[in-house]
C-alpha cells in the first residue's frame, strides 16, 4: 500500500534477517524490519527519495508474565474518530503510530493493559498494538479487515487454528456494547500470542478468564510455534 519498490524483492530481506539473527545470537529473537524510501531532497513528493533502505532489529525475546495468561488483563475503549477502509493508510503497516501512542497513554492513565480503538461510528476496530477477538453467543467474532485494521500475522494464524478446532470465526463489524455481553475476549499479537481479557473499562468480562475457547486456542497456538529440536539434537 505504501508503494515502495524493493530491488530484488523479498529475497535480500530474508537473507539479511538470517544474517542479523546469526549476529545477534539470541536464544529467541523479536524481529522488526523497517523499510524507508531512502534519502533525497526534503519534500513530500514520493519520487524525491530513491534506493529504499532497510533496518533490521533482532532484540532478545522477553516472555510476558504467565500470570497475565491465568488472570487476564484489562482493556479500555478509546474513541479515535478513525475512518475505516476508506483512508489511504487503512491496513498499512507504517511508522505512523501517533494515534496508537496517544490511545495507549489513555489506557495507562486508566490502569488498562491495552487500548481498543473505536472508529468514527463508535465501532470496535483493533488494539493499539493488537487484534481483538470475542465470543458472542458461542460464536468467535473479530472485526473485519474492511474496518481498516492491520491483518496481523498472529490474527491470521489464530483464525486458521480456530477453524481447525471447530470454532468458525465470523469477521464482521463489532459494536462496543458487544464487549459487555461477550463471554470471552482475547487479544492477539506477535508478543502476546493469545492473551485473555478479564476487564473492559474496569468491568469484569461475564465469563471465566481465561475462557475455554481462549485456553484451547492458546494451547494449540503454542504447540504450533514451539521450537522443535533438529534431528541431530533429538539424538543427544
Amino acid at each position: 500500500r505504501l508503494v515502495i519498490r524493493l530491488p530484488g524483492g523479498l529475497a535480500p530481506i530474508a537473507r539479511d534477517i538470517r544474517a542479523t539473527l546469526a549476529a545477534a545470537g539470541n536464544p529467541e529473537s523479536y524481529i522488526r524490519v523497517i523499510i524507508t524510501r531512502g534519502s533525497g531532497p526534503m519534500g513530500l513528493e514520493p519520487g524525491l527519495a530513491d534506493r529504499p533502505r532497510r533496518v533490521i532489529v533482532a532484540a532478545p525475546l522477553a516472555a510476558l508474565p504467565e500470570a497475565w495468561y491465568r488472570e487476564g488483563v484489562g482493556i479500555c475503549l478509546v474513541p479515535t474518530g478513525r475512518a475505516g477502509a476508506s483512508t489511504l493508510l487503512a491496513g498499512a503497516k507504517s511508522g505512523n503510530y501517533l494515534v496508537n501512542v496517544l490511545a495507549l497513554g489513555v489506557a495507562r492513565e486508566r490502569g488498562a493493559h491495552e487500548a481498543i480503538l473505536l472508529d468514527h461510528q463508535g465501532r470496535v476496530t483493533e488494539g493499539a498494538s493488537s487484534n481483538l477477538f470475542l465470543v458472542v453467543d458461542g460464536q468467535l467474532v473479530t472485526p473485519p479487515l474492511s474496518a481498516g485494521i492491520l491483518e496481523g500475522i498472529t490474527r491470521k494464524k489464530v483464525c486458521r487454528l480456530a477453524e481447525e478446532a471447530g470454532f468458525p470465526v465470523t469477521e464482521r463489524p463489532v459494536e462496543r456494547d458487544e464487549l459487555s455481553a461477550a463471554h470471552e475476549i482475547f487479544l492477539t499479537s506477535t508478543m502476546r500470542e493469545i492473551l485473555p481479557v478479564s476487564q473492559v473499562d474496569g468491568e469484569p468480562v461475564s465469563g471465566d478468564t481465561p475462557g475455554p475457547i481462549t485456553a484451547r486456542l492458546l494451547a494449540a497456538f503454542r504447540d504450533t510455534v514451539r521450537v522443535r529440536p533438529s534431528k541431530k539434537e533429538q539424538g543427544r
